[in-house]
């Protein structure tokens, strides 16, 4: 029997964490699971308490959706080691070797670089005279970010190739006002389409009031914002959730470090706005996923440089310390192998087109 317990840096005003708290509650419910559920639960020891409280309460499943929640996961793992811990986002499971405790991502870079064809195709059709910016709103400089915005503008180059960005940060994952006031500034540097990986509805709000096309992430902005909303594109934590909780059905071990994918159901596109995209998107966005599954790789070193190089060798971070020190080589084969010796992003790799302001 399994009961299953979400910890949540924010609330459902925080469309990162609606994604996860939908997706776990239609999951426990279509399998009859029970669930409990809390929120606004800071990157703190609150995070630890409750992790023990929703132990004590009975759940045998427990899921952190927060970056900062890591190692207050991995102190209630070793406290509780009947327990399964699974964390979204995190770094540490595949070394500190913990058997109760796992993280999970998805290859979204891959959605990303969708989301940027989408984008690139509505760029190639307004800018006209104008020069071919797009803006970027970040919350934090981490690896996810930036992995995220570059395989974004790599699919805007895709169809753009003189196209560069503009990237901001605001310093936190939810931030409206910050959000929509980075907006506005990137528009103010030229900036004709918009994206954003932040979680509130600040830079969407920005764009339909500037009347500006944008894509975003974790959910569809369809219905808030008609006349500029592209697309989105999502992780649908969904098919990792069942896969944890059929995992514990049935006795089996839980993957230490997941990696969900287009295959799997994890990497979603957003239903299309046909109203604000740019004419044949929805063709361009199928034949392109058709390629994922023959050999097209987001990150392939041909099609970027680093400091005017194309990249031959790079070693990146994989097994997290406290001096995000090198220590694994990613580029083979042509690309850098994004989310595949770890569940978490680490491509975090400057490369050229792509100005960041702060």
């Amino acid at each position: 029997m399994v009961k299953a317990g979400l910890i949540c840096l924010h609330d459902e005003n925080s469309t990162y964490d609606k994604n996860f708290i939908d997706a776990f509650k239609e999951t426990c419910e279509s399998m009859g699971i029970e669930y409990l559920i809390k929120t606004g639960i800071g990157e703190s020891d609150e995070a630890y308490s409750a992790a023990s409280e929703l132990a004590d309460s009975g759940c045998n499943f427990v899921f952190a959706d927060s970056f900062g929640h890591e190692d207050y996961m991995i102190q209630a793992a070793l406290e509780f080691p009947e327990v399964e811990f699974c964390h979204a986002t995190g770094t540490k499971a595949h070394t500190d070797n913990i058997p109760n405790f796992h993280n999970a991502f998805a290859s979204i870079y891959e959605g990303r670089y969708l989301a940027g064809v989408a984008a690139g195709m509505k760029l190639a059709e307004i800018m006209g005279d104008q020069e071919p910016i797009v803006g970027y709103v970040g919350a934090l400089p981490y690896a996810e970010v930036i992995s995220g915005y570059s395989a974004f503008y790599l699919g805007v180059k895709s169809i753009v190739p003189e196209a560069t960005m503009v990237v901001t940060f605001t310093g936190s994952w939810y931030d409206e006002t910050a959000e929509k006031e980075a907006a506005l500034a990137l528009m103010e540097k030229g900036a004709i389409v918009m994206s954003a990986h932040a979680d509130s509805m600040g830079m969407p709000t920005a764009c339909e009031t500037r009347n500006v096309p944008f894509v975003a992430y974790n959910g569809s902005f369809m219905a808030a914002c008609p006349n500029n909303y592209i697309i989105s594109t999502r992780i649908n934590w969904a098919p990792y959730i069942k896969y944890c909780i059929e995992s514990i059905q049935n006795g089996i071990p839980i993957a230490t470090d997941w990696v969900g994918t287009i295959d799997t159901g994890s990497v979603e596109m957003c239903e299309l706005n046909e109203a604000a995209a740019a004419k044949g998107t929805a063709d361009a966005l199928k034949d392109i996923k058709g390629q994922f599954a023959t050999g097209l790789h987001v990150f392939d070193v041909s099609k970027f440089t680093f400091e005017g190089e194309n990249l031959t060798s790079y070693l990146a971070d994989v097994d997290s310390d406290a001096n995000y020190t090198p220590d694994t080589e990613v580029v083979k084969d042509g690309y850098f192998h994004e989310s595949e010796y770890r569940s978490a992003p680490y491509f975090d790799i400057a490369i050229d087109g792509i100005t960041v302001l702060s």
